[in-house]
């Protein structure tokens, strides 16, 4: 019994600090345009927030929804690389459109990033996204 008690009072405290939350940044992909973050781990899950198609420098290309899409993945990669994941990580995906008839074209590029074992995903129409772009996509990741 003692041993029991001995385990649990090591063992949960180590489980419960593993479960903190962590903020996970980079320099590298678009500033939060509000007060949240680019993307939350905890424990061996990757919370990234929906992104758009900005650049480093906060700029919108939204001359094409091809344009956008290949952006808003890459701020995505750029996201997951720092908090050292790879799209092979990705379990979930939610893709936010304004125009479902862009699905083929979103779809395209999308291949592209999930070529093997895509994840589970979800695609929605919008009537609008933040700085008028055109796609908005988050995901979920786990080690």
């Amino acid at each position: 019994m003692r041993t029991k008690l001995l385990l649990l009072y090591i063992v949960l405290p180590v489980f419960l600090y593993s479960q903190k939350k962590q903020v996970i940044f980079t320099d590298k992909a678009p500033k939060p345009i509000g007060p949240y973050s680019q993307a939350i781990k905890t424990g061996n899950t990757l919370y990234v927030a929906g992104q758009i198609g900005l650049n480093v420098d906060g700029k919108l290309d939204s001359t094409s929804i091809e344009n956008e899409t290949t952006q808003t993945l890459s701020n995505i990669k750029t996201i997951l690389e720092a908090a050292g994941m790879t799209f092979k990580n990705v379990v979930k995906v939610t893709i936010y459109v304004t125009d479902l008839g862009n699905f083929k074209k979103i779809n395209d590029i999308y291949a592209t990033y999930f070529s093997a074992e895509p994840p589970a995903r979800e695609t929605i129409e919008v009537k609008a996204l933040p700085k008028g772009a055109h796609i908005e996509i988050s995901v979920i990741a786990s080690l």
